[in-house]
C-alpha cells in the first residue's frame, strides 16, 4: 500500500488536524514504515498456529457480588455545592 498526499490529507481531515508540508513528509514516512511492518508479518508461516483470543488462561476473573452499606440521600447531598432536597444540581451544559 502506498501512502500519498491524498491519504495524509484525508487522515488529517478525519482527525481534525492540520499539517504543513514538512510535517506531511514526516507523517508519510512514518505511515509507510508502519504499513511496511504490518506487511512484513504476512511473510510469516502461520500454518497450524491457533488464533489467540486471550493473553492468559484466566477468563473473566471477577469478584463476587457483595451487598455493602450505602449512605443516605441526606449524607450524599451534605457536601454538594448546589442541590435541592432530592438531587444534585449542576450547571446546564447543552445549549439549544
Amino acid at each position: 500500500m502506498e501512502v500519498n498526499d491524498a491519504m495524509v490529507d484525508k487522515l488529517a481531515h478525519l482527525s481534525r488536524l492540520q499539517f504543513d508540508e514538512t510535517e506531511k513528509r514526516e507523517i508519510k514516512n512514518d505511515l509507510q514504515r508502519m504499513i511496511g511492518f504490518v506487511e512484513k508479518l504476512n511473510e510469516l508461516n502461520l500454518e497450524g498456529v491457533e488464533p489467540m483470543l486471550f493473553m492468559s488462561n484466566e477468563v473473566n476473573v471477577l469478584r463476587e457480588d457483595e451487598i455493602k452499606g450505602s449512605i443516605s440521600r441526606k449524607e450524599a447531598l451534605k457536601n454538594a455545592p448546589l442541590h435541592d432536597e432530592q438531587f444534585f444540581k449542576v450547571p446546564k451544559v447543552i445549549k439549544k
